[in-house]
Order: structure tokens, then sequence, then C-alpha cells
């Protein structure tokens, strides 16, 4: 007789819908009205802020600040860069017009929007921004002394996705796209290798996911880069997931961009340049890494929850007594540190069964719950 799963179908019955179902039982995300795009519930949203908060933090301290650039690319700016143009093309949403104008469908007698006001130049959705952040470094930088240059971006993208999964591959997914300028190409080397170490350190230490870090084959490598270098995720089906990326750019996009600036010897010289980023897809990675047939299994540093109390209440008159002894082990939780950051505590109050509120916890993957009734007050223990 098989034991029976809170996830159907399980892990060995068919592993790309079992991945659906746990997301779904878990409550992270769902897929949107727009085809290829998701709905990022609070459950998933929270372990994205979470991994958010780590990584920025890690930017920070390797030198980098953050800044914002434009979501709308003119398209001339990507015909400057011929080899990473082409390498996005097939992915593009394109802007064509500013202006929508209401008319009445004669037939039907409904106002259909239409659009008018075409722009004089389209603008590209931003699959990635070399080309735009390029500009603005070119803008930037004068002398050597202007130089490195290191900034980050947390944004979204947009990549029209033909074969959507949630997480894994949709057409607008959030990450952060970090881009740097450097004197010598030695730095720029430096620079690229360094990022491929973090994230390699934060998927291993964060997200409890052992990635084989490497670098990619020619064929595989980022539009316009010389070297990418990849942290490759290997999942439960046996298939691999690359979890992050650094480029080493060369001077290509310097060049197309014309970032340039006076060297140590007064000559005219071009930057070297890198990007590296990660995106949602980790979660996907965290997903089918960890998860089992009962749901999301959730790493600690990045559970949103923590820890979750559930008072058992069979009777009125103890009830409120489990709801006091339960805040006060919440709040003494609470002043305890994990990896210097205070425990996450939620004490489940819910006016559902015990079952139903056991189950969903166990879906969401938290990593401890604690259940206390009358018995449990009076013999001093908890159940684990």
């Amino acid at each position: 007789m098989s034991q029976q799963t809170a996830i159907s179908p399980t892990r060995a019955q068919d592993f790309p819908e079992w991945y659906q179902q746990v997301i779904k039982a878990a409550d992270m995300a769902e897929n949107s009205e727009v085809r290829g795009c998701m709905v990022i519930k609070p459950w998933g949203y929270a372990i994205w802020e979470l991994i958010q908060k780590d990584l920025d933090q890690r930017f920070k301290d390797t030198g980098h600040t953050n800044a914002y650039f434009p979501l709308l690319i003119p398209i001339s700016y990507l015909e400057k860069e011929a080899e990473h143009a082409e390498g996005f093309a097939t992915e593009c949403a394109v802007v064509t017009h500013h202006r929508l104008e209401a008319q009445k469908d004669e037939t039907t007698g409904k106002t259909r929007m239409i659009p008018t006001g075409e722009l004089t130049e389209p603008f590209v959705i931003r699959p990635t921004s070399e080309t735009v952040i390029g500009a603005a470094f070119a803008r930037w930088t004068s002398s050597y002394r202007d130089l490195p240059l290191k900034v980050n971006q947390w944004c979204n993208v947009m990549r029209w996705e033909m074969r959507p999964r949630i997480f894994l591959r949709t057409a607008e997914f959030l990450w952060q796209e970090g881009h740097t300028a450097h004197e010598t190409r030695e730095e720029a080397i430096e620079e690229t290798l360094t990022m491929h170490k973090v994230y390699e350190e934060f998927q291993r230490d964060v997200l409890a996911i052992p990635t084989i870090p490497g670098e990619k084959t020619e064929a595989e490598r980022f539009p316009g880069a010389e070297q990418t270098y990849t942290v490759e995720a290997m999942v439960q089906d046996r298939k691999a997931i690359q979890a992050g990326t650094s480029h080493f750019l060369g001077q290509n996009f310097s060049k197309s961009q014309n970032i340039c600036f006076a060297g140590r010897d007064n000559t005219q010289q071009f930057a070297w340049t890198s990007s590296w980023g990660v995106s949602t897809r980790m979660i996907g990675a965290l997903i089918m890494m960890h998860s089992d047939d009962d749901g999301l299994v959730c790493p600690p540093r990045v559970a949103p929850q923590q820890i979750v109390i559930i008072p058992v209440t069979p009777k009125e008159e103890s009830r409120q007594a489990v709801l006091d002894h339960c805040e006060e082990l919440a709040r003494t939780l609470r002043a305890k540190t994990f990896h210097d950051q205070p425990l996450r505590v939620l004490v489940d109050k819910r006016d559902l069964g015990g079952g139903a509120k056991k189950w969903e916890w166990v879906k969401k993957g938290v990593p401890v719950r604690l259940e206390i009734g009358p018995r449990d007050l009076e013999k001093g223990s908890v159940c684990l």
C-alpha cells in the first residue's frame, strides 16, 4: 500500500507536473492573464526579498552601489552592438506607439482601444541593459581617475518566452544585473571571477545548493562576451539549471558605446567591462533541489517564517492560556538569532482545524513547526 503524499503526482511519476503542483500547494506564484508572465504571491515574493537582501549586502561588500536605468531601450542602441542584439532579437518585445484612442465598433457596439501616435524610433523593453548602461558609462567616464565604475541594478526584464514555466522561464522576470567598467583587462577579468565566486558561495551557503562552477562553451556564451562563467545547479531530475552567470565583455561594448578615457599616459583608451546577474530562476532551482512529495522544503535562511507555532485548543476554557503561552514562547524565540538575524516566528491563531494548519505549513516548507496544547502546558513540553 503506497503512502499518501500532499503533492500529486510525485516526483517519480511526473517531475515537471510535480514542480508546478509544489508551487501551487506552497502558494508561491501563479500564471497571470498575460501569457508567459507570472504573479509572484506573498510567500514566493518573501523568499525573493530574503535572497535580494543577502545578495545586496554581498554586492556592497565587494564595492558596488545600486542604480536604476530605463526600462525602454532605443533600438539604435542595440544596432550599435550587432552580436549582442542578434542574440536577443527573437526574444524582444517592442514598443511602437505612445497613445491609445477609444474607437466604437459600429457592428458590435463595443469600444476598442486603438494604438496611435507612432514613435519616431521604437523602443525595446529591456532584455538586459548592457547597451543603455554602456551609454551612461560613456557619459560618466573621461579619465582613468573615473574608473572603476561598479553598479548594480535590481529590476525586471522581458524576454518573450514561448515555453514558459513559473520561476524557471517566464517572459517577464525579476533579477539583478551588475555592470562594471575598468581601466585594465586584468581588473575586468578579476571582477568577473569575483562575482562568479560570490554567486557560488551565496547559493551554497544560503540556498544550500552545491552548484558546479565553470566556464561556458563558446556556443553558450552571453551574446557579445569574451568569456561567460556559470554556476550550474544539478537538481532532482538529474538535469542542470543555470543559476547565475558572470561575463567578461572585453572591450566589445565599450567600443560600440564609446566608453573611453584618457589613460595614465594621456592616450585615449577603451574601458574593459563586465556584467553579471541572477534572477528569480534561483527560486525554481531551490524548489527542484530541496522539495519533496509533501511540498516545498525551504532553506532556513530564506524561509519567510522559520518557526511556526500552532496552538492546539480543543477546549474553550484552556484556549487563552495556550495562546498566551504560545505568544510568550514566540517572544523568547524572536530574541534569538540565526546567522546574525532575529528568528522569524509566527503564531498561527487562525480559526482553522489543526490538521489543515499543519498540512499548510508542511506544504509551504517551514523549517520548524511547534504544536502546543493544554497537556503540553501541564508537562512544560512542546511537540516539535
